[in-house]
């Protein structure tokens, strides 16, 4: 009943707005109820009819033929301060002079707002590593099939010699030089070989504007086929992965959508229907955009500002060297945006091979909500579900749930 009534009002209230910003019909000459026709006029090639009026000498005496264009608010009626002796001797460049001054007018203003508009609404070029004006490039980069670079961190034991291979995949506004919360005893109990790279606008990975859910996952292969990791994929741990509310077949994407703030709710819908239009509303300063960025620690757990508290500081963090809108807010619009594939089509490539994969979702996460992960592993079975009851969205930085994460992967 509720949702009836507020259609109704809904419907109301546009039918005002629409008779508001209707403007009523034109009464034309000649119709039924329209003004009558009492000039001469001509029938226009498109069927319309144009209306004139002729004054000055004789059209064939004439020496000069002036057309006498009026201007705003004006007709062919209006009179020309001059004697009848002048009308032989004025050129259509002074008569005309006014409505042209007008046209002109007219065309810088439109042409200065479109200026500004196109300034607003279109992102500077990003900074790009190694480029004149741009970051150095500090760290090993490999080049990708397309002419990007991907620039990587190895850690933990030699290569050659480590039992397990790891990429790891930095989130949302962090990079490759992100730390992991393992004591080094571990690394070499385990022999384990971590390999950090800057995803796409990242750090100092090249920028790419056609950035997709898909082409994520070819850099990936890429950077292991370049550093000889080897081809067979032994397992993978998404901890607190995306969640894109449009997916299709989640009955508890609108419960959660509405659950977020609603400028929040605004961000991911001018991500994913006006992309064109994301980084004028990320930098206008009409309306507040995407809260994360604002650092609002009310977008964070208990537990989770108790880890921020912890948490070594980067004093030199480069993660957004490049500019925001390739990395944090290509991000979104991706994330956002349409997928190549459905979610909930995915088949175990583990079928018969080997190897697990596993989500990790904190409970008290306030950013990604646990309903959507959950009801991914009830549907696709083959996916081991972890929920940390008073996690957060920090989960992978405790350096107790960061171990299980590593044991569950390697070791079950």
């Amino acid at each position: 009943m509720f949702v009836q009534i507020a259609v109704s009002v809904v419907t109301v209230i546009l039918g005002f707005v629409y008779k508001a910003i209707q403007p009523p019909p034109p009464k034309v000459c000649g119709s039924p109820g329209g003004p009558p026709v009492t000039s001469p006029r001509i029938k226009l090639s498109d069927g319309r009819h144009l209306s004139y009026r002729e004054a000055g000498v004789n059209k064939d005496e004439a020496k000069h033929k002036i057309i006498v264009i009026h201007g705003f608010a004006s007709s062919k009626d209006q009179s020309l301060p001059i004697s009848q002796g002048l009308y032989e001797v004025l050129t259509t460049e002074k008569i005309c002079q006014l409505p042209q001054m007008i046209i002109q007018i007219y065309v810088a203003v439109v042409t200065v707002l479109l200026g500004c508009i196109y300034k607003a609404i279109k992102p500077p070029p990003p900074k790009i590593c190694g480029s004149p004006g741009g970051p150095p490039v500090t760290s090993p980069r490999i080049k990708l099939s397309d002419g990007r670079h991907l620039s990587y961190k190895e850690a933990g034991v030699n290569k050659d010699e480590a039992k397990h291979k790891i990429i790891v995949i930095h989130g949302f506004g962090s990079s490759k030089d992100q730390s992991l919360p393992i004591t080094q005893e571990l690394v070499e109990e385990l022999k384990l070989y971590f390999l950090f790279y800057d995803r796409a606008g990242y750090g100092e990975s090249d920028p790419y504007p056609n950035r997709s859910v898909k082409s994520e996952a070819y850099d990936i292969q890429e950077l292991a086929d370049a550093l000889q990791l080897g081809s067979k994929l032994a397992g993978i741990s998404l901890v607190v992965p995306f969640v894109n509310y449009w997916w299709p077949g989640f009955p508890c994407s609108g419960e959660c959508f509405r659950g977020l703030r609603l400028q929040d709710q605004w961000t991911f819908r001018v991500a994913r229907y006006a992309p064109w239009l994301f980084y004028w509303w990320m930098t206008q300063k009409w309306f507040p955009s995407y809260s994360l960025m604002s650092g609002d620690p009310s977008n964070f757990s208990r537990r989770d500002l108790e880890i921020m508290r912890n948490m070594p500081q980067d004093l030199e963090d480069k993660s957004r060297q490049q500019g925001d809108h390739e990395s944090l807010h290509r991000d979104i619009m991706v994330g956002y945006g349409s997928w190549e594939f459905d979610i909930l089509d995915l088949k175990n490539p583990f079928s018969g091979h080997g190897g697990s994969a596993h989500i990790w979702q904190g409970y008290e996460d306030k950013i990604v909500p646990f309903q959507m992960n959950r009801y991914i592993s009830k549907k696709l079975q083959w996916i081991k579900y972890h929920e940390v009851p008073d996690g957060g969205h920090l989960v992978m930085c405790d350096q107790s749930i960061f171990e299980s994460i590593l044991r569950a992967l390697l070791l079950e």
